[in-house]
């Protein structure tokens, strides 16, 4: 399952807090009942035993019970073994095991002493017979080096000697194993917290660090100018639509990179392109005027002749130029347009009446067919329309292979639109290449025959031009029998 950042941050502050104290409290609990029943089972309790909360009177007077009930009965049925050295050792040895050991006064003289290592000062502590309650449950605390928890049990030996059994528990004995299972608790806590931030930390790597890592090394990549990667996007968070952006970013530079390295290419094959077809006329009107010059052209025909040829060289050059010019303002979006009212008529009229004139000088049949209304109305730059309608009509005449060339303008009134067709029946173009036909420096020719030439932009402004007017162009060929060109223009609707 995906999860946002958001929703990873709220998991996270609950893993960090919630889980380690609920576990620390399980593990506390768990400790707790674990060493309670160990105490019980060593000590031989029956009773219920809290080490941490139980307070220490309770947990020595239960620790004792058991001996102190048997020294109950003793006096009341043999009150004379409580001198017996012997039973006092073993009953001192059982008190041992237990963090106690056994007193036995008679009077003020101490008949048996468990420990050895009493000191006078907690001699003197001992409470005087029927000072304090020697009921079962009495005790008193003694301090010293140490701290002791009394219990005095006072009984009348069989010669009416004033007895004392004092039970002494050292309490310092039974701390150690308390400090024990708390150090245990605390270890079992540091231990689960631990772990829960190793868990967090493995979970957070993964998640965050682990693609940000990725991420720093795909930077440094395009840093260095590699571009050809590809960053794997697992995650569907913030941090997944960031390396998501950033792969879109890296390949949008790529295909930029690629653009440019065309378009370089591009212009270089333009200069080339160029720098031929502007070399052709030129050499051709050089040849003319060295002719004229070295009297060559002797008659009047001929100069007339060379003139001409001349003047048609330097209008190639000039069309080529004016080409030039064009494409560098579509390269920078700063083509002028004056749109006004058009006749469809009228205007295409004068475009063929135009167009016309070349043709008859070429031998090419132009045809000219209009079936739009008369008053149907277009919104355009009628110059640069003209300039889509001699791009094309030149491009016909460029490819035309045939003695008796043929071109017709058809207009037709299509709904809202007036479609504008120019067929003609040149070479036509192949299957493969008349999609690119509108590329910019697209030539079908590119063994760069010199008759035929161009820079390659003539039919990449055709399609600018009409875009830029709200058309649409297409082309369609046959190879050996002609080309189609149509384009379609919005009619104008008066508002009413």
């Amino acid at each position: 399952m995906k999860l946002k950042l958001k929703t990873r941050l709220v998991v996270a502050f609950i893993i960090i807090t919630v889980i380690p104290l609920t576990l620390i409290f399980g593990v506390v609990t768990g400790l707790n009942s674990y060493q309670r029943n160990a105490f019980r089972k060593a000590y031989n309790l029956t009773d219920k035993i809290d080490l941490i909360s139980g307070n220490t009177l309770q947990i020595f007077s239960r620790l004792t019970s058991h001996e102190v009930n048997e020294i109950g009965q003793l006096i009341q049925s043999d009150p004379e073994r409580l001198g017996d050295k012997e039973y006092l050792d073993k009953l001192n040895n059982t008190l041992s095991r237990k963090y106690a050991y056994v007193i036995v006064r008679k009077g003020d003289t101490v008949l048996f002493d468990g420990n050895s290592h009493i000191t006078a000062a907690l001699y003197n502590q001992l409470p005087k017979y029927e000072e304090m309650d020697s009921t079962l449950d009495g005790a008193i605390y003694l301090d010293g080096e140490s701290q002791h928890l009394v219990k005095q049990i006072d009984f009348l030996f069989p010669d009416k000697g004033l007895g004392t059994v004092f039970i002494v528990s050292n309490i310092d004995g039974l701390l150690p194993e308390i400090k024990l299972m708390m150090w245990e608790m605390l270890l079992a806590g540091i231990m689960i917290i631990v772990f829960t931030d190793a868990i967090l930390l493995m979970w957070i790597y993964r998640s965050v660090i682990s693609p940000l890592g990725r991420l720093e090394v795909a930077t440094k990549k395009i840093r260095d100018g590699n571009l050809d990667f590809s960053l794997e996007i697992e995650e569907d968070d913030e941090i997944g639509q960031l390396c998501q952006d950033f792969e879109e970013m890296r390949i949008r530079l790529k295909e930029s990179a690629e653009e440019k390295i065309e378009y370089d290419k591009e212009n270089k094959e333009l200069l080339s392109n160029i720098s031929h077809d502007l070399k052709t006329p030129i050499t051709a009107i050089k040849g003319y005027v060295e002719g004229i010059m070295d009297g060559v052209a002797s008659s009047p025909e001929k100069l007339d002749r060379y003139i001409r040829t001349i003047y048609n060289k330097a209008n190639d050059m000039d069309k080529l130029i004016d080409e030039l010019t064009f494409y560098s303002k579509i390269d920078t979006n700063k083509i002028p347009y004056t749109f006004s009212k058009i006749s469809v008529s009228n205007y295409f009229r004068d475009c063929v009446d135009e167009v016309g004139l070349e043709m008859e000088a070429r031998s090419i049949e132009l045809g000219y067919f209009n079936y739009v209304d008369e008053d149907v109305v277009i919104i355009a730059d009628a110059e640069q329309l003209r300039r889509v309608i001699n791009n094309i009509v030149s491009n016909s005449v460029k490819y035309m292979d045939k003695r008796n060339g043929i071109i017709n303008i058809r207009i037709k009134d299509v709904g809202d639109f007036i479609q504008v067709g120019i067929e003609d029946n040149g070479k036509g173009i192949s299957a493969k290449d008349l999609p690119n036909i509108f590329d910019r420096f697209y030539r079908t020719d590119s063994s760069r025959n010199s008759s035929q030439g161009g820079s390659g932009i003539g039919l990449s402004i055709v399609k600018k031009i009409i875009e830029d007017h709200g058309g649409r162009i297409w082309a369609s060929s046959k190879e050996g029998i002609g080309t189609e060109i149509h384009f379609v223009l919005r009619k104008y609707q008066e508002v009413i």
